[in-house]
């Protein structure tokens, strides 16, 4: 077999606000690999990228400090992220071809990978798309999962308020909130966003674009529980409007991902009020939760107890605009790039 494309996604420039299309990443068609003879010497394998994950934290990678979690993407190379790959050739006795595999590689079309540590074999039966083990059954859906079952200390009859709440990880608090008996409010910036929080079940649905937050934590509040994505004015609020003992469980601050962020001016009301106010990070509780999690959530998912909503592309050359898009809140769910279904 002739040699075949490997088209890859790369980190071109450093934005300042942003990504710019056609400039911030590139897609890049003129490398190859040959499948028959890559060399897998030491216990190497060969993949096929199947689905990747994008999210709104990579921005981060893109910054010259690299803030998310001390890693920055470099110029000239591939970008990475969480994704499914299926196993073509395998040097290694962990995983045989033809298995498929979740972990962190790079936005390309095949792989050799030789650190199989950071890889999970995936269940093959349990009737979901692969995709979805980047969303609803995967790091998304796990940042919910562990989040609420460490963190909310929920009681029936409390009331929550969800920012971005049609997202991948918004949405599924909506529901694991909703199945705990809350009373939720819920925010999304479109209007088929809104429609699908109905649906989910929230009980206050607004559009925080031309809804003021206040006036309606004023009208449906106060809060037990806030689940935030957003910081910035967003938290500043929400603070403003907590019960004593009340917690906020922060999951990002997307104010500030590609723009500066007004800063929290009343985190004196923390101490007044006695809040909560604790950073969720999924690796922090994989070792404790993430058996519950997979022995509960994709059969929830494959059965349709639990909903989901992706933002699909096909190919690696929507990959820049699709990123934008996500920076902006221009998609519905979890945004996935799909090459192989």
């Amino acid at each position: 077999m002739a040699p075949v494309r490997n088209s890859r996604v790369f980190f071109n420039s450093i934005p300042e606000g942003y990504p710019v299309l056609g400039e911030t990443l590139v897609v890049d068609h003129a490398k190859t690999i040959d499948l028959e003879t890559v060399s897998l010497e030491g216990g190497k394998i060969l993949v096929k990228t199947v689905a990747i994950s994008i999210d709104p934290f990579l921005r981060l990678h893109m910054s010259r400090s690299g803030r998310h979690h001390g890693t920055a993407y470099h110029l000239g190379e591939p970008i990475y992220n969480f994704q499914v790959v299926k196993v073509l050739r395998s040097g290694s006795e962990l995983f045989r071809p033809g298995q498929h595999l979740y972990g962190v590689g790079d936005f390309v079309e095949y792989q050799v990978l030789s650190d199989l540590s950071k890889w999970t074999a995936l269940p093959e039966r349990e009737g979901i798309p692969w995709s979805v083990y980047l969303g609803a059954a995967g790091m998304p859906g796990k940042t919910a999962y562990f989040g609420w079952k460490v963190g909310a200390d929920a009681k029936k009859g409390e009331t929550i308020y969800v920012s971005t709440a049609a997202g991948a990880v918004g949405s599924m608090v909506v529901q694991l909130a909703k199945a705990a008996g809350l009373k939720v409010i819920a925010s999304a910036g479109q209007e088929a966003k809104l429609e699908f929080l109905r649906e989910l079940g929230a009980d206050v649905v607004f559009n925080y674009k031309t809804t003021d937050l206040a006036n309606v934590l004023e009208e449906h509040g106060p809060l037990d529980i806030c689940w935030d994505h957003v910081g910035g004015d967003t938290l500043a609020t929400v603070i403003s409007n907590m019960k004593d003992f009340g917690r906020i469980l922060v999951m990002g601050f997307t104010a500030a991902y590609n723009a500066p962020s007004a800063s929290v001016t009343n985190l004196g009301l923390v101490l007044v009020k006695r809040l909560t106010l604790r950073g969720i990070a999924v690796g922090d509780h994989e070792a404790q939760c993430a058996e519950e999690f997979y022995a509960a959530v994709p059969a929830k998912l494959a059965k349709g107890e639990l909903k989901y909503k992706e933002t699909v592309v096909r190919s690696l050359d929507e990959v820049p605009q699709l990123f934008i898009d996500v920076q902006k809140g221009n998609n519905t769910g979890k945004a996935v790039v799909v090459l192989d279904d």
